[in-house]
């Protein structure tokens, strides 16, 4: 009975130092993140970037934070005191909580779950819940736009993710993240799943709400979005949420498409080596999103949803379909790269249309006072006849 009370006592204290370690290196991460997304920027707009507090401005996130602990935490009067506090920890915690089950290596973990894709993607989906809680309870009209925003975006653009990792999930045999890793030790899947692979970039920089998909906080049409009336460290706690999701996303797109610490090594692949490999694919990931927020323009909301429900969605349902078809037939696994490549082909054939299409025609419609004889004349998007 001693022992017993012993080992789950050692399992409590391992799980609560796993999870303090990941608290502390997530949130390290995250000013770092914040750093290198400032110097990224002001390298692709020619510039410097943080340059005065530290060396190199490594320290201007550190200064920045402390700011914002010391600034005052405001609330509208006709708010709802306790949604409003409470909507920070409903984004904040979920994305936290998406860590424990990612391995970093064959070995370190918080926890191995059997069904590790399948939480991950859940903690992560219910960030939206706080989105709308910051928007309803802010009392504020381009709050609640930017909420409800917030919500379609994450709740459509969830749905490809999902079907895409359950696509994924077949061909690896399984939804335990470490087997979907080793699985990959000679091929990665994004050989094979090409489609895939673009889909879940595409919801991925969706459910950031990272530009071209920054519609529910667009500074021209919405000020701030759901978290317009917060401040201090509230608001902060957002942004954090933020960033730490960029960072589940990255590590979730180099473990199941990218081979995670297996690929190109194998099982030769040391401890170091591990997390060598991790950290590279991480960060390829996490480069190639802050250059496309940088290097795009924001689309617009029926854009972003049109694509969604329209393109991809149906797409994704599609290599679900035709994963399904190969595996029960037994075919090569060449097929696997034959449909899902040309699936890509056409999500991007469809881009090439939607951006390279004619100028659209506008017809002039009289004015009210005009002669009702008036004959509407056809123009171009230039204004010339």
């Amino acid at each position: 009975m001693l022992a017993l009370t012993y080992d789950v006592g050692n399992i409590w204290l391992d799980a609560l130092l796993g999870l303090l370690a990941v608290v502390a290196l997530m949130t390290l991460s995250t000013f770092m993140l914040i750093w290198l997304e400032r110097k990224i920027s002001a390298r692709i707009q020619m510039r410097l970037g943080p340059m005065r507090v530290g060396p190199y401005g490594l320290l201007q996130t550190i200064a920045d934070a402390v700011k914002l602990m010391g600034k005052e935490d405001l609330r509208p009067k006709t708010a709802d005191r306790w949604v409003f506090e409470l909507a920070p920890f409903a984004v904040f915690v979920p994305t936290f909580a998406a860590f424990v089950a990612i391995p970093f290596t064959r070995d370190w973990a918080v926890a191995f779950l059997d069904l590790g894709l399948f939480y991950v993607v859940a903690a992560t989906g219910l960030s939206f819940v706080g989105f709308l809680m910051a928007g309803w309870a802010s009392d504020n009209k381009y709050a609640l736009l930017g909420g409800m925003r917030a919500a379609a975006q994450l709740i459509s653009y969830e749905v490809p993710m999902v079907v895409t990792l359950v696509a994924v999930a077949m061909i690896a045999g399984s939804l335990n993240l470490s087997e979907i890793v080793l699985f990959q030790n000679r091929v990665p899947l994004f050989v094979w799943q090409p489609l895939g692979f673009f889909i879940f970039i595409v919801a991925a920089l969706a459910e950031l709400e990272r530009q071209p998909f920054d519609i529910p906080t667009a500074e021209s049409e919405v000020v701030g979005g759901p978290f317009i009336e917060y401040s201090g460290i509230r608001w902060s706690m957002f942004f954090l949420a933020s960033y730490t999701g960029l960072m589940i996303y990255s590590l979730l797109g180099a473990l199941v498409f990218l081979g995670g610490w297996e690929w190109p090594l194998g099982s030769a692949a040391g401890l170091w080596l591990q997390l060598i490999l991790i950290f590279v694919k991480t960060s390829l990931f996490i480069a190639f999103f802050m250059w496309v927020r940088f290097a795009l323009v924001r689309l617009r909301i029926d854009q972003l949803m049109s694509y969604c429900w329209k393109v991809l969605i149906p797409l994704a349902f599609l290599q679900v379909f035709l994963n399904g078809f190969v595996l029960v037939y037994g075919w090569p696994d060449g097929f696997l790269l034959l449909t899902s490549g040309a699936g890509l082909a056409l999500a991007m054939y469809i881009i090439y249309r939607a951006v390279d299409t004619e100028p659209r025609k506008l017809r002039m419609v009289p004015a009210r006072g005009g002669a009702s004889s008036a004959q509407p004349a056809t123009v171009d998007a230039t204004g010339s006849e």
